[in-house]
């Protein structure tokens, strides 16, 4: 026990602690202009990629709508599982603590 104790005052002392320095980054430089044709083509390459046509809103819209849809459809039955195995964990637990009459109880309404 006392060479544990020992030990750990011995690696508390060993221990070095590194410096560590921030580098500095140079300050940034404005682009140059380009100074023939051959130096502007590699920025001029995304351009052919690039489409002027109008945004069809209509389409856009409807998608939209499909997009909420199918949301609110696994919403609704993600509530549903998770009621589900409420349920059937309530009725594990009754069974397990060895109750004779675990079934749910229906009870007529009353007009």
């Amino acid at each position: 026990m006392v060479q544990h104790q020992t030990n750990l005052s011995e690696a508390r002392g060993s221990g070095q602690i590194l410096q560590f320095q921030l580098h500095r980054r140079p300050p940034l430089q404005p682009p140059r202009q380009a100074a023939t044709a051959a130096d502007a083509a590699p920025l001029d390459d995304m351009a052919q990629y690039e489409e002027e046509a109008p945004i069809d809103y209509r389409q856009r819209m409807l998608m939209n709508l499909i997009a909420v849809g199918i949301v609110s459809v696994l919403i609704c039955v993600g509530v549903w599982i998770a009621d589900t195995i409420s349920e059937m964990q309530k009725a594990q637990d009754c069974i397990m603590q060895g109750r004779q009459n675990c079934s749910p109880i229906q009870m007529p309404l009353k007009k």
